[in-house]
């Protein structure tokens, strides 16, 4: 009689902690990746955005776990845009994907990792913060660099990334191509030769935006670095009175996209808290944040507060200007396309 007693509440027992377990499954933060109490999410970005997304990833910390109760521990990845994108495609497992332009993550859309739409998911696009593309020079600008002509003249060495692999580059190139279009008078046959002299003067042709940035600043190549706007005010930061940030006539104004990779976010079991990291971008803090580490606020209200820092009369044109990214990187940047002709020339 005392061993069936005994039985029966094992069997109680057992149901009990069996209904514990089954109660738990439903709940984001148990069945995502990581321990019970912690949300993980990888963001795979592009190279200037490290040190924004190590500050961003506290204040997002900080916000979740006011709102849902749980930790969430964000892992960053940084590179080339294009190659990022490539790595994401080949089965890095991002659950948000944070890149230069919006072809590298329709390139991930593609290969069936990202919800056709994902554009319209945020506002102003999905791109959360702007930037343009700048002239980093040392100094005293010995070679008195100006404007794009300049960057064509003999003996001046340039700084720029690989279209190839690198978003920044794509966003030089077409900065440059407007710049001469404009000045060629839509000749697009002199605006390719002026291109042609362009990239005859690269010194170097890096992978990705930080790495031309560190073979400029770092290894002190070059006369020239064509950058980004947050990433030569940031070497000017680290290096006082070391550079000059030169304004050209034509500039672009370049558009950063974001994207939860839904099909990895699904199986991590992260969308909600992916989703909620990127919606927070578009907060004030976050976006006051992101004009503290010179990135443009799309805020204009923000945006204004930084009108000391940000030339905000720029002349600059958009992507629209060129069909939007699929066509131009059909133009320009595919295999064989304008980029492959000019460098094969």
């Amino acid at each position: 009689m005392k061993w069936i007693k005994a039985n029966v509440c094992l069997k109680i027992v057992v149901a009990v902690l069996m209904m514990g377990i089954l109660a738990g499954c439903g709940k984001e933060g148990d069945s995502a990746k990581g321990d019970s109490g912690t949300i993980e999410i990888l963001n795979v970005s592009y190279d200037p955005t490290r040190e924004f997304y190590a500050k961003y990833n506290e204040l997002f910390a900080g916000h979740w776990k006011e709102q849902s109760g749980q930790d969430v521990n964000v892992t960053q990845s940084h590179g080339g845009s294009g190659s990022q994108a490539r790595s994401v495609i080949e089965g890095n497992e991002a659950d948000v994907v944070t890149l230069a332009l919006a072809h590298d993550i329709t390139a991930i859309e593609e290969a069936g990792l990202i919800d056709s739409g994902w554009m319209q998911e945020f506002d102003d696009n999905s791109a959360p913060y702007t930037s343009v593309i700048v002239f980093l020079v040392r100094k005293g600008n010995e070679k008195n660099i100006l404007d794009w002509d300049d960057l064509v003249k003999d003996g001046v060495e340039v700084i720029t990334p690989n279209p190839k692999t690198s978003g920044g580059a794509c966003w030089n190139f077409l900065a440059a191509w407007a710049y001469w279009q404009e000045k060629d008078g839509n000749d697009k046959e002199t605006t390719r030769e002026h291109m042609k002299q362009l990239y005859h003067n690269v010194l170097v042709l890096d992978s990705g935006a930080r790495g031309a940035t560190n073979t400029f600043v770092g290894n002190e190549q070059g006369d020239v670095l064509i950058a980004w706007e947050n990433e030569a005010y940031l070497s000017m930061k680290e290096h006082p009175d070391e550079y000059e940030i030169v304004t050209p006539s034509v500039s672009i104004l370049a558009q950063p996209s974001v994207a939860v990779v839904d099909r990895n976010a699904e199986e991590h079991k992260t969308v909600e808290a992916a989703r909620a990291y990127l919606e927070y971008l578009y907060s004030e803090e976050a976006q006051r944040l992101a004009g503290e580490n010179y990135y443009r606020p799309i805020d204009e209200t923000i945006l204004n507060e930084f009108s000391d820092q940000f030339n905000l009369d720029m002349n600059l044109v958009t992507i629209d200007d060129f069909g939007g990214w699929d066509k131009a990187y059909s133009d320009f940047f595919d295999d064989g396309a304008v980029f492959d002709q000019i460098y094969a020339e």
